[in-house]
């Protein structure tokens, strides 16, 4: 990311990230801080809900490990008693109904687990679709906006015919007031083409920008 001010600099590729003039420029790097700690923050929020919520799985791990510690145990039992001659088969019968149900409860318990993890992040995505909606839809819009316009207005104030384009374009948006202050009749001093009158519309359309406008 580039730095604002100096020749050069707030330019990554060609492409235009800063404005050269120092208050438009300071005003974007302080702005791009503030979305940065904005996002930031969003995110540690979503962890911290999502940590938070998943503290309600510590039962069900709980008892996912009472009934599978239990369910082995029966297990064990139960084998250990099938090999009492004649009745063996028997006497296991009930250590295997209790080992099933056992595991029915250790299987609830991982259900319970899968439940919370799936509404843990859930809740976290909730969180994170304001903050990051505002960011995406309010501030990146403009940012690039801005960028595209200000990449392609340097490149035009590079060029005679191009500086006339960005004379044209502040003829038509640029308030009446700094209009007339560059001349009094300063359309009919566009349209005979004074190169005063033409540097000093471009200047006022690139200034609008942020950007240095001197040839």
């Amino acid at each position: 990311m580039g730095v604002p001010g100096g020749s050069g600099r707030g330019t990554l590729s060609g492409v235009k990230i800063y404005a050269d003039r120092f208050p438009t420029a300071a005003r974007q790097f302080l702005t791009d801080l503030l979305v940065i700690a904005w996002v930031y923050g969003a995110i540690r929020f979503a962890m911290w809900v999502y940590d938070l919520v998943q503290k309600l799985a510590v039962p069900g791990r709980k008892l996912e490990g009472a009934g599978s510690g239990l369910a082995d145990n029966l297990a064990d039992a139960g084998g250990k008693v099938g090999r009492v001659p004649l009745v063996g088969d028997e006497l296991t019968a009930p250590f295997e109904r209790a080992a099933d149900a056992a595991r029915s409860m250790a299987d609830a318990g991982r259900d319970q687990q899968e439940l919370v993890g799936q509404l843990a992040l859930a809740l976290a995505v909730a969180v994170l679709i304001f903050p990051l909606g505002v960011v995406l839809v309010g501030w990146l819009p403009l940012r690039v906006g801005w960028m595209r316009r200000a990449g392609a207005a340097k490149a035009l104030a590079a060029v005679p015919a191009g500086r006339d384009l960005l004379a044209l374009r502040a003829l038509a948006s640029q308030p009446l007031g700094k209009l007339t202050r560059i001349a009094p009749d300063v359309a009919e001093a566009w349209r005979r083409g004074d190169d005063a009158t033409v540097d000093a519309l471009a200047a006022l359309e690139l200034r609008q920008l942020g950007l240095k406008g001197g040839r």
